[in-house]
């Protein structure tokens, strides 16, 4: 398949489903699955399928749906459903393979923007801040903000496409995987963005689990108010 074919196709239809299973999981979430010829894509999808905000979010290079901090995804997930938001964890088919899941959360955007979604913001855990960084890049247009959480800086190299996207990055000074200078070499790649930096924390950031779960959801509202008051003039 050409670029040129892929470009007209979206990025379900590139992804090639076989079959789709929605199950609803309680009155505030459900799961949607994807079964592919290259691995199941998941998507933990919080709040009204119509919600015009949604935050997309993405796990490291192992996968998984917990996100940082203390199961902060569906924490975040949850409260995004109470504010009339929605929020999507992307479970990837192929962990660790940029590309693919690049598609996976461009894949999870057009299934939002088929159901009334206007605007994102997208987070990513490690591997999956360069999935971010990436997804921003690509629809800059409809990206409200991007956070990344111990980010890598390998894949972030075109940062700047996103433009002027707000971009936050919280890494722990004490991050055994990741050192805390993979967020400023993303902050200079993209020519802007706050670094905030969390003393005696790790990769996971564990041990600042009450400051993002108080923090992030806020900075969140902030820019999808700024997004659409944008958008309006």
């Amino acid at each position: 398949m050409t670029d040129d074919a892929n470009s007209a196709r979206s990025p379900l239809e590139i992804l090639g489903a076989l079959a789709k299973v929605d199950a609803e999981l309680d009155a505030s979430s459900r799961l949607v699955e994807i079964y592919t010829l290259e691995g199941l894509l998941q998507v933990w999808w919080f709040g009204l399928p119509e919600a015009t905000d949604v935050v997309i979010m993405g796990g490291g290079a192992m996968g998984g749906l917990t996100g940082p901090g203390r199961a902060l995804y569906p924490t975040l997930g949850k409260r995004l459903a109470t504010d009339g938001r929605a929020g999507m964890i992307v479970g990837y088919r192929k962990p660790g393979d940029l590309s693919r899941c690049l598609l996976d959360v461009c894949a999870a955007t057009d299934l939002a923007l088929r159901n009334g979604a206007e605007r994102f913001a997208l987070l990513g855990h490690s591997f999956g801040g360069a999935v971010a960084i990436q997804g921003a890049a690509t629809f800059p247009r409809h990206t409200a903000g991007v956070v990344t959480f111990t980010t890598q800086s390998a894949g972030c190299e075109q940062a700047n496409r996103m433009g002027d996207v707000p971009l936050l990055l919280l890494h722990g000074e004490d991050d055994s995987i990741l050192g805390p200078e993979n967020s400023t070499m993303v902050q200079s790649l993209a020519g802007h963005g706050e670094v905030r930096m969390f003393p005696a924390t790790d990769h996971l950031m564990a041990e600042a689990a009450d400051e993002l779960e108080a923090f992030v959801p806020s900075w969140l509202t902030a820019r999808f108010e700024e997004h659409r008051a944008a958008a309006q003039h």
